[in-house]
């Protein structure tokens, strides 16, 4: 579904990513960890289409997106849920997942995208006509994770769902994440807490200055001691 080909990206004169080669199939959850500075945030905007690569391509259920503008990649089905979630304060939460839906042209599609956001946030359902930005911090990542969902992506890129969070609500979005995948979606998930990425994903990719050190079977990294030693804690 996504292939991420020999991509570098620099700031100014700092490179942050070094011919990074990846791929994620249909139906998949994969994974990218790696401490903080790694290039993952990079790596999700160059994809999403908010950076631009010096060099390399991204293909998308086989076309070439490396340089489609970012709002015609949300419309071809791939969305970014931010880090730091970057809902719109000022709104409603009703008016946030409205925002979502904005390259929708067919309302009855828009009205089930809604209920079917809504049973996976029934939180959501119950403030919609809340404030965004006087939700808790697991009920804003809902809501960031609900928006892009309204888009009715078939590839959901996910930044840092768990930071800030406490431990039970890190444990009911990555169940929810879980459920968006049974239901159809493809996820790319960058996160620092690598014990429960790896708890989710099918496979995983292991980022280190801008390139991609070790691949593979998530389960397997999981138990490999090199990355146990300097991811997990262990």
């Amino acid at each position: 579904m996504l292939r991420v080909e020999s991509i570098n990206v620099s700031y100014d004169t700092i490179q942050v990513l070094h011919d990074l080669t990846f791929h994620v199939d249909e139906g998949e959850i994969v994974t990218l960890i790696g401490a903080n500075g790694a290039g993952k945030t990079t790596t999700l905007h160059t994809i999403s289409g908010l950076i631009r690569p010096k060099s390399g391509s991204v293909a998308f259920e086989g076309a070439d997106i490396t340089r489609l503008p970012a709002d015609r990649i949300v419309k071809a089905g791939l969305c970014q849920v931010p880090e730091g979630r970057r809902i719109f304060a000022n709104l409603s939460v009703m008016e946030n997942l409205e925002m979502g839906a904005y390259s929708q042209r067919n309302r009855a599609k828009a009205t089930e995208s809604l209920e079917q956001v809504f049973r996976s946030f029934p939180r959501l359902r119950e403030r919609r006509t809340q404030s965004a930005g006087t939700l808790s911090g697991g009920e804003q990542q809902m809501l960031a994770i609900g928006r892009a969902l309204m888009a009715r992506p078939k590839l959901l890129l996910l930044d840092e769902p768990s930071m800030g969070l406490a431990p039970l609500l890190v444990k009911e979005i990555f169940s929810i994440v879980q459920e968006i995948n049974r239901s159809g979606t493809t996820v790319l998930l960058v996160e620092q807490n690598a014990r429960m990425a790896l708890s989710i994903a099918n496979r995983a990719y292991v980022l280190e200055t801008g390139r991609i050190v070790a691949s593979g079977d998530a389960k397997e990294l999981s138990e490999s001691e090199e990355v146990r030693k300097a991811y997990l804690g262990m």
